[in-house]
């Protein structure tokens, strides 16, 4: 019995979240895993929440994946607009920061994150659909002020 495979796994987003998730593996632990199991870690059902406290500084390994989101939508940007998109993610030992993608001196994305430790996304399809929203501000904002946006 053949599995279908899953439409989104040929997304330009998820094969970008994947080429971002293998460049975070300096070590090489990921190498050779399938990419569902390489991009399980963002994907956070309800029942996987309940069981995070409400309350927690995020890991390195959260930190990690936040990063891999946001530089994965600037690339989408970049490959867009054919301009550079700069990710900047700043969160304190809590969890609580912001993330902003800039392109030139226009801020694109401004992102308050809050409870990081509890980052992730109810499915993979899920996770593309609020890059996908992102982006699409994102582009909206550059075609507005594309003067700002050559910077």
């Amino acid at each position: 019995m053949s599995v279908e495979p899953n439409p989104i796994l040929e997304t330009d987003f998820i094969k970008e979240m994947t080429r971002q998730a293998r460049a975070a593996d300096t070590y090489g632990v990921c190498n050779g895993w399938s990419v569902e199991k390489l991009l399980d870690p963002f994907v956070l059902t309800r029942e996987k929440k309940a069981e995070i406290p409400l309350v927690g500084d995020p890991d390195e390994e959260t930190v990690s994946r936040v990063k891999c989101f946001y530089n994965a939508i600037s690339v989408l940007i970049e490959q867009e607009c054919r301009l550079m998109a700069v990710p900047f993610v700043h969160l304190t030992h809590e969890g609580f920061g912001r993330a902003l993608i800039l392109v030139g001196k226009l801020v694109v994305v401004d992102k308050t994150l809050r409870d990081v430790h509890r980052f992730g996304f109810e499915s993979l399809s899920r996770m593309k659909d609020e890059a996908d929203k992102l982006l699409s501000i994102a582009l909206e904002r550059i075609g507005r002020y594309p003067e700002v946006a050559g910077l």
